[in-house]
């Protein structure tokens, strides 16, 4: 089975202690609601009762997880890598600038360096040859240029290459979309920077600096950013 848990895996059976629902945004950011149980145990036992499923060799969380929930539960990471993980595991730290992030409702980098250490070492421990495919984004509202280039030169000394680089679309019904058309963050009313025109392209170019169709724009980038000294590293 290719699948199982659909878009955040391990959020199956979370569920909020409240009866009469509350106003917070979120449940998981910037802390995990006292209310929300965060179990992993709904998850796993799901996970075990499909593997054992007469006929079933191979069951694989194609989808992606949340990292930052994985890593409350050991018992749970265990079993996802020596188990559920196809070659590639999905995850979306999207960004590391902890400014951008806050737009983003994301953990923190630190979160994410975690979880790719504790995975890369228990993946080693099984003898498993598999990888983080982690999914970064582009010009969200609140990444500035210098914001993208911190992001390209974290990527470059944690040695990420992304084989995909998005920029950010606008969508239906999210805080996001209503920060790119207003302008302004919706909770405080305060100004936020949203990337147009041209920098666009240099930001999502910024994600993939070794491409030689993106090379103009590497070098346009960071002479607008006064850090051509950086284009060997970035391009090589």
């Amino acid at each position: 089975m290719l699948d199982v848990g659909g878009p955040t895996a391990n959020m199956y059976g979370m569920e909020c202690t409240l009866k009469d629902g509350c106003t917070r945004a979120s449940c998981i950011y910037p802390n995990v609601c006292k209310n929300l149980d965060v179990s992993l145990k709904p998850a796993l036992e799901l996970l075990r009762q499909v593997r054992n499923i007469p006929g079933v060799k191979k069951l694989f969380i194609g989808s992606g997880i949340r990292y930052d929930l994985a890593l409350l539960d050991d018992e749970y990471l265990e079993e996802l890598v020596q188990h559920h993980v196809g070659g590639q595991l999905s995850i979306a730290p999207e960004h590391i600038c902890e400014e951008v992030l806050l737009m983003m409702g994301k953990p923190k980098a630190e979160k994410f360096l975690a979880f790719k250490d504790k995975f890369e070492k228990l993946s080693a421990r099984h003898g498993k040859k598999q990888f983080i495919i982690p999914y970064f984004i582009s010009s969200h509202p609140g990444s500035t240029l210098p914001h993208a280039l911190e992001l390209a030169l974290f990527m470059k000394k944690n040695h990420i290459r992304v084989e995909q680089a998005q920029n950010f679309t606008p969508t239906p019904m999210t805080l996001s979309t209503c920060m790119y058309y207003t302008g302004l963050d919706p909770f405080t009313g305060k100004a936020v920077h949203v990337p147009k025109g041209e920098e666009r392209s240099f930001q999502k170019a910024l994600l993939q600096p070794g491409l030689e169709k993106n090379y103009r724009l590497v070098v346009k980038a960071l002479k607008q950013l006064k850090r051509s000294d950086l284009l060997k590293l970035l391009t090589t």
